[in-house]
């Protein structure tokens, strides 16, 4: 199972939702952003994604929220909130 994926399930679990529907829930959003194929494995974006790991991809959105403004080196990964900030 992807590193991801398995990361995803537990945020969702985490949420309050049952085992069952997290795993429904995170298999058919990663598939729906192209980091899964049909067949629950990594596709060449979702392998590059999960280099990132868990600080550059809240990095990454970051980034994106800002419109492009900064960089993602710019921002601090807070590790509690899964969340980057400026520094």
């Amino acid at each position: 199972m992807p590193q991801l994926l398995h990361r995803l399930v537990n945020q969702l679990e985490a949420d309050g939702k049952s085992t069952d529907s997290a795993w429904a829930i995170a298999t058919s959003e990663l598939q729906k952003h192209g980091d899964l194929d049909a067949h629950a494995q990594l596709t060449a974006q979702g392998a590059q994604r999960q280099a990132l790991g868990a600080a550059g991809r809240a990095k990454l959105r970051a980034s994106k929220a800002s419109g492009g403004n900064h960089a993602p080196d710019a921002y601090r990964y807070h590790k509690g909130t899964n969340r980057a900030s400026l520094k």
